[in-house]
């Protein structure tokens, strides 16, 4: 009698368990999708989750495995490939997108699509900044920074500051007597290296120093609940980023009332003081320093990441990185005794390091999603995305498509020999217009990195094989533990 009762009890609970499962998701999907009413063309397949959280559950758990891939791959097995499917993520009810050609349509579509990253990340980038700004307003800033950013002039001028700060801190990392954690030392250096091209030389230490302070601060809140109160993480950085904005506007103060600037001493900051449209007006110092910022999110977390992403494959393909190394050193042997230093023309004359930087960029996202936000019913590959969802480019999916790259989980630098890709089939920086504006100074700055490790230092993981946390953005669970060896 006992064990009838027992199970009975087991059966109610499950009964009850199977049904509420259902009856929540229903709720869910009522209210996010069935009083939208009746539109031309169905919604994508997927489902809502559960009120309240969605399918975020779903994404932690395959994002805190080995096997972030999952997450696509079971909407692939339940809804089949049609490379868009409805969710409920971070919040809001999205739709993702993971073809070539679904992810170029969005990003290179200003009409229906504008960015839709959390509102954390677009309150501590500025109203100014790329992120907040109009169509019309984000193409004339565009712009009038390209040749301050990412021009000739200004890339040739950003290499001695980027030396500044490399070399003499990769003589410190192989003068530790101890293991370090490389991945946090890269943040570090990629911070300090940000802050130096936007100062250029400076007597000032102390306002180089207060900046790579203030941004460690902030950057924390950039996805973290948008709660201003006194013990949250948002709640600090926005005090952060008053303190920052406080900085870089003393420097602008400074700089304006100085009469020249030598051009050993500039940098992003005079350029960008120095731009003026066909009207003859200058950038708001409101621009420039969200700018700055923007560059920040931006840059330092994906150079870090993509260089030692690109160190680690390398030392653990000793073929590869035979052939790395003995290209940096043909640009030594080649260049004058007088000569200190990189130039741009030898960057440009690499021919295989820029494909291990392609293909780190490629092998470990350095996010998994780019965040757009439909402005109105925008119907695409028979599918409705209803208006004010937001539509996760989910690039990651694209780049480890066996379709689309064999083995796309081994790393192989020499599969961009001729590799002729389809538009949207490699979008690490986004595409279209709103493109990041700081891809080709990320570039040079892992390349310079690079350089001066491959010829002079060697790495030695501590836990070579040990597992990789995939959230925020891929890294060895221990952050990459290792000691710095400088060659002899």
């Amino acid at each position: 009698m006992g064990l009838e009762f027992l199970w009975s009890i087991v059966a109610v609970v499950a009964g009850t368990y199977v049904f509420l499962f259902g009856f929540l998701r229903k709720i869910n999907e009522w209210y996010y999708v069935s009083r939208l009413g009746k539109k031309q063309n169905p919604l994508p397949p997927g489902d809502m989750g559960w009120p309240f959280i969605g399918n975020m559950w779903s994404f932690l758990t395959a994002f805190k495995s080995q096997y972030p891939d999952s997450f696509i791959g079971n909407l692939i097995k339940r809804h089949g490939r049609t490379s868009i499917y409805k969710t409920y993520l971070f919040g809001s009810p999205s739709v993702i997108v993971c073809s070539p050609e679904l992810c170029k349509k969005v990003l290179t579509d200003d009409e229906h699509f504008v960015f839709g990253y959390p509102s954390s990340a677009i309150q501590l980038g500025g109203k100014k900044s790329l992120y907040g700004i109009s169509n019309s307003e984000h193409k004339r800033l565009r712009r009038l920074t390209t040749d301050p950013i990412n021009g000739h002039v200004a890339l040739a001028l950003y290499i001695g500051h980027i030396e500044d700060i490399v070399i003499p801190s990769l003589e410190d990392l192989a003068s530790k007597n101890h293991s370090i954690k490389f991945f946090n030392e890269m943040k570090q250096i990629g911070i300090k290296v940000i802050a130096q091209i936007f100062l250029g030389s400076t007597q000032e230490d102390l306002v180089l120093s207060s900046m790579v302070k203030y941004y460690t601060e902030l950057f924390p809140g950039v996805l973290s609940m948008p709660i201003n109160l006194p013990g949250f993480t948002f709640h600090r950085a926005l005090k952060a980023r008053k303190k920052l904005v406080k900085t870089i506007q003393s420097e602008l103060d400074e700089r304006r009332a100085k009469t020249m600037v030598s051009d050993r001493k500039k940098g992003m900051i005079d350029l960008l003081m120095e731009v003026e449209d066909e009207n003859g007006e200058k950038l708001e110092d409101e621009h420039i320093i969200d700018l700055l910022l923007l560059i920040l999110f931006a840059g330092h977390e994906t150079t870090a990441h993509t260089a030692m992403w690109a160190i680690i494959y390398l030392h653990r393909h000793p073929e590869m990185l035979k052939k790395a190394k003995e290209e940096q050193e043909a640009i030594i042997k080649r260049r004058p005794s007088s000569q200190k230093g990189l130039t741009l023309p030898e960057i440009k004359q690499m021919e295989y390091l820029p494909k291990v930087i392609v293909e780190a960029l490629r092998r470990n996202n350095f996010a998994f999603s780019i965040f757009r936000k439909a402005e109105a019913d925008v119907n695409i590959n028979g599918y409705t995305i209803p208006k004010g969802w937001k539509v996760l480019v989910w690039y990651r999916a694209v780049h480890m498509d066996p379709n689309i790259y064999s083995n796309p989980k081994e790393f192989l630098p020499s599969r961009w020999e001729n590799h002729r890709l389809k538009a949207g089939a490699f979008i690490p920086f986004g595409a279209g217009s709103r493109t990041c504006p700081g891809a080709a100074l990320g570039k040079l700055e892992i390349s310079i990195f690079l350089h001066y490790f491959l010829l002079n230092y060697k790495l030695e993981e501590l836990n070579p094989r040990g597992p990789i946390n995939y959230l925020p953005l891929p890294r060895p669970a221990d952050d990459c533990l290792a000691r710095i060896i400088k060659l002899p």
